[in-house]
């Protein structure tokens, strides 16, 4: 058996898995955020801590297992952010999160002396830089907390912190340094983009970077006190949650797709090299065994239905009710379109617009709830569509997980809208599963991460693209890309 551990923002999940891949039992534990100013996003390193002892004890429990029975133990969570240690290996501070904002003013200070800051970021990177990644973080706190950053020996993202608990050795994993901002090319921390943020003093606390299928080491006796776990058991470096749920969902295979339609809406193709088109837009990710993730993520997921359920007088929950709602109306939803921008922070693809919100075009007296709640459901569809073809490149087969995957209404028309025949994948903790899977090839189960997602992987249900409904959610599609565009024209002009 493996063990998966996955750090969120809100939510500590663990999962069991047997040596096929199979789920065997799984836990999750919310973590409160720490309150603070509008725009930060902080965790209590102490508080994570506690919740992974005690997701780890209950998934042991649920799954009827021993701790000598896991043969290894894989870390995956949200990336980037910055968890500082001190020299005596203790953080200093809570820890700040992916979707923190705080740097934006700092940011856009740097722009007016180099305008082309995001562009020369992405030339490396790959990616379009965020205000939570490490590097512009680390640049808030040389310039806000001078004493705090002084006394810190180094900076670690969310999995490195709880591996660091378990096994005692600093390290992290090739995408959380390119994601830093560092080199996609290189799969490292870059000095450049140190340069570009004006902290080059700072590389000495990035720790060193190695592959997420790697051994980092094994479960000391003070975390074995600690959380159960039998002292000596392998911990596997792992990657960021993204690159796990990616490999977790049995792609890495270069041509293979994936969408992972939960809180936001990630939609990429796996490469064997990086790969830096559309420029300026988009994130890619690394993966473990030598893989790039090029993705194009649609800021609200599965949000879109929670908003749509409140607005249009749903009951609260009944997602089942609500898409039986939205199944009454016909596809195309009678001409109705709705553009899922339902984000404060707007979109980073396809075009970069914080001022990007969502809304409804078309709408008519005729129209009723049926039309405007299966406008919602098309309208995600229909972004998906947007993503995967700002990649460009065909797609034989798209691998969806995520809350959305449990729809079978929802999977099926994504299949449709997008042509793309969709598999969704057994199992509910992907990234969980792509953490176990790093340590099953860690530890010499699988010479490859590439022979253990194929020999893991098992289908739940495969949604073939109804050639009947093409010509109207060909139409549909073009509705939406003349909705969008009309949305994000005037925001364009106001440059």
């Amino acid at each position: 058996m493996y063990l998966g551990l996955d750090i969120g923002t809100s939510v500590t999940k663990a999962a069991i898995f047997d040596s096929a891949g199979r789920e065997i039992a799984d836990v999750s534990f919310r973590t409160q955020q720490v309150q603070g100013p509008v725009g930060w996003s902080e965790l209590n390193g102490e508080t994570v801590w506690r919740a992974v002892i005690s997701a780890i004890g209950a998934v042991l429990k649920n799954a009827d297992a021993k701790p000598a029975d896991l043969k290894g133990i894989g870390v995956t969570g949200v990336m980037v952010g910055a968890w500082l240690l001190d020299d005596q290996g203790r953080l200093l501070r809570d820890a700040i999160l992916w979707n923190d904002a705080r740097s934006h003013g700092l940011v856009d200070r740097i722009l007016q002396r180099e305008p082309e800051l995001f562009s020369r970021v992405f030339a490396h990177s790959g990616s379009v830089m965020q205000f939570g990644c490490t590097l512009p973080v680390l640049a808030w706190l040389k310039a806000n907390e001078p004493e705090t950053l002084a006394k810190a020996r180094h900076v670690l993202c969310a999995k490195d912190y709880i591996r660091y608990r378990l096994t005692g050795e600093l390290a992290t994993d090739e995408s959380e340094a390119a994601m830093a901002p560092g080199s996609a090319a290189t799969r490292d921390f870059h000095k450049e983009q140190l340069d570009l943020l004006g902290i080059p003093e700072l590389a000495p606390l990035f720790v060193p970077v190695r592959r997420g299928e790697t051994m980092a080491g094994r479960v000391t006796r003070e975390a074995a006190e600690a959380t159960g776990l039998l002292e000596g058991t392998p911990v596997a470096v792992g990657t960021g949650d993204t690159g796990s749920c990616v490999i977790g969902s049995g792609c890495q295979a270069p041509g293979e797709a994936a969408t992972i339609l939960g809180t936001t809406c990630i939609n990429g193709i796996v490469f064997d090299h990086d790969v830096y088109q559309p420029k300026d837009n988009g994130l890619l990710f690394i993966l473990p065994g030598n893989r790039w993730f090029k993705a194009m993520p649609n800021v609200a997921g599965t949000v879109v239905i929670d908003w749509g359920m409140e607005a249009l007088g749903a009951a609260s929950g009944d997602y089942e009710a609500f898409g039986a709602l939205a199944a009454s109306s016909r596809a195309g939803c009678n001409g109705v379109v709705f553009v899922p921008y339902l984000s404060a922070s707007g979109v980073i693809a396809p075009v970069i617009e914080p001022r990007a919100r969502a809304g409804y075009f078309g709408l008519a007296p005729h129209h009723g709830r049926q039309d405007m709640a299966r406008a919602i459901y098309e309208g995600m569809a229909y972004a998906i569509r947007d993503s995967f073809a700002s990649i460009g490149g065909a797609v034989a087969t798209m691998r969806l997980s995520g809350g959305g995957a449990r729809s079978p209404f929802w999977s099926q028309m994504i299949a449709d809208v997008t042509g793309i025949p969709v598999d969704v994948p057994e199992g509910s903790q992907f990234g969980a599963k792509g953490a176990a899977l790093c340590a099953a090839v860690a530890t010499g189960a699988y010479a490859s991460l590439a022979e253990a997602c194929v020999a893991t992987y098992a289908s739940r249900r495969r949604h073939e693209p109804d050639a009947a409904l093409e010509a109207d959610y060909a139409e549909g599609y073009g509705r939406y890309l003349t909705a969008r565009s009309a949305a994000l024209g005037p925001l364009t002009a106001l440059q």
